[in-house]
């Protein structure tokens, strides 16, 4: 590997002649480590251009150097860091620098803290990882998606690769969203109704950001997905969080005076609950009794494996007040980072300008080569094959958890890849899951999912669509045995 020559600066405060003051410059390069043995040098013609000095300079300066075994020559090729370079010395941590800046003072607006859904960033590597939304590499159409993405680097595609957008979005991607994803959903769209994003997440920034700042009274379900309340509170929505049952969002308490809600109908985040038809339409019926707007989160539509997914809430809007999210980030890989908005033609205006003026447009290539996965028949033959495997290990794992003694707080009626987990009322999933951690088994404490100050600590989130089959048993065997040592100790 070549060290870039605008990596060379003279110091204007060393000491020293020329020749010196160039040969300390590349010595304190590899002693520090930023040059490592085997790299090569500039050329001495190419390296005295950019520092201004004579290439006699550079060519004793490499010579002094070649002389104490700092570089190597190699025949025509040039100099390069010596073998026998001397290693750099192990100065320990760096010590902290005085930082003079009051951060309290200078922040406008802080986005840490809050409760924040937290994976191991080695999650794969643990035998039995019940972990929600992380893709299964044996499951996956590698060969089919390299295909595309090469056929979207050809020729053909050059303006969608390199091409800055401005806000536009490609134009084969929302052709299809168009025609084939939302009709699905039984939702009708016009390309000026749909905006990209970088997955479900940007999507609901943005729609927080367009509707949801400055005290706008707004509505969660309790419980439901952190990063989402965190997003409402960043712009300073007064957020109001309404209990699910087994069905789901009661209609009848979502409180006078909401301007927004946010909903996830047909998979309720996290209990996977659906809510049945009766309830949409009262509640669309109620939202529009109180002019309000609902924010429709319809992830994981796809994966309705035991029955056909219930009409998204958009479907029965005859408004235009229901703002649809959806997203190929959870069916085809969460690295993805690809969703889209649907919604009235002055709302995604809006939201396209908002979008540009943050980061434009989504990759060109990415969209580009989900454009020809998508077309080309691939997606519909992953989720089928994903079905299929999710499937079977849902049926595993209701044994496992009914042999087991386990007790089941939710569970997708028409599919999904997760199930809501309960524990008994004394158990704090947080320290089950470290326990169990030990034995490689990971699991998601619930707390993170609610609102409250002092959240029930017994939930827990079991995700399948990362654990083979073969090892949900056992997988499920240890986390019954954790469980019985609780009840034991009490």
């Amino acid at each position: 590997m070549a060290i870039p020559v605008e990596t060379f600066h003279l110091s204007a405060k060393a000491k020293g002649t020329l020749q010196a003051r160039i040969q300390q410059m590349v010595a304190e390069g590899i002693l520090s480590g930023r040059f490592q043995r085997g790299e090569k040098l500039p050329s001495t013609r190419k390296l005295a251009k950019h520092l201004g000095v004579s290439r006699i300079t550079v060519t004793l300066a490499y010579t002094e150097l070649l002389a104490n075994d700092y570089l190597s020559a190699r025949g025509r090729s040039g100099y390069f860091v010596s073998d026998n370079a001397p290693e750099p010395p192990d100065f320990g941590p760096l010590a902290p620098r005085e930082d003079r800046v009051d951060w309290d003072q200078a922040l406008a607006r802080r986005y840490t803290g809050g409760t924040r859904l937290r994976k191991p960033d080695d999650w794969a590597g643990y035998r039995y990882p019940f972990i929600y939304g992380q893709t299964d590499p044996q499951l996956f159409d590698h060969a089919n998606w390299r295909l595309c993405a090469m056929q979207a680097l050809g020729i053909k595609n050059f303006t969608a690769l390199t091409m800055d957008q401005f806000a536009n979005d490609d134009p084969e991607l929302v052709t299809f969203i168009a025609r084939h994803t939302l009709p699905r959903r039984g939702i009708m769209a016009g390309p000026d109704e749909i905006l990209v994003t970088m997955g479900a997440q940007n999507a609901l920034w943005i729609a927080a950001q367009l509707l949801c700042a400055d005290g706008r009274k707004v509505a969660v379900e309790e419980p439901c997905y952190p990063e989402l309340r965190g997003l409402l509170n960043n712009v300073g929505a007064e957020v109001q969080s309404l209990p699910v049952d087994q069905f789901g969002l009661r209609p009848d308490s979502v409180p006078d005076g909401t301007q927004v809600l946010f909903t996830t109908p047909s998979h309720q985040c996290p209990t996977s609950a659906t809510l049945p038809r009766s309830r949409r339409d009262t509640l669309l019926e109620r939202a529009a009794d109180m002019g309000a707007l609902i924010v429709e989160d319809d992830y994981e539509f796809e994966m309705s494996f035991l029955r056909p997914p219930s009409p998204a809430l958009k479907s029965l809007d005859e408004d235009g007040r229901v703002i649809y999210v959806g997203s190929f980030s959870k069916s085809l890989f969460p690295g993805l980072r690809l969703g889209y908005l649907v919604g009235s033609a002055d709302f995604i205006r809006e939201a396209r300008a908002l979008r540009a003026s943050v980061l434009r447009h989504p990759p060109g290539h990415i969209q580009r080569t989900a454009a020809y996965f998508l077309s080309l028949g691939h997606y519909d033959a992953l989720i089928r094959r994903m079905s299929r495997a999710l499937n079977e290990r849902r049926t595993v794992m209701e044994t496992a958890i009914q042999e087991h003694g386990l007790q089941i707080a939710g569970s997708g009626a028409h599919g999904g890849s997760s199930f809501w987990m309960k524990a008994p009322d004394d158990v704090d999933t947080e320290q089950l899951a470290k326990e169990l951690s030990w034995q490689s088994v990971l699991i998601e404490p619930g707390a993170p999912f609610f609102a409250s100050a002092n959240p029930p600590r017994n939930f827990y989130r079991l995700g399948f669509s990362s654990i083979p089959s073969e090892r949900i048993a056992e997988g499920i065997k240890r986390i019954g045995t954790a469980l019985a040592k609780h009840g034991a100790g009490r």
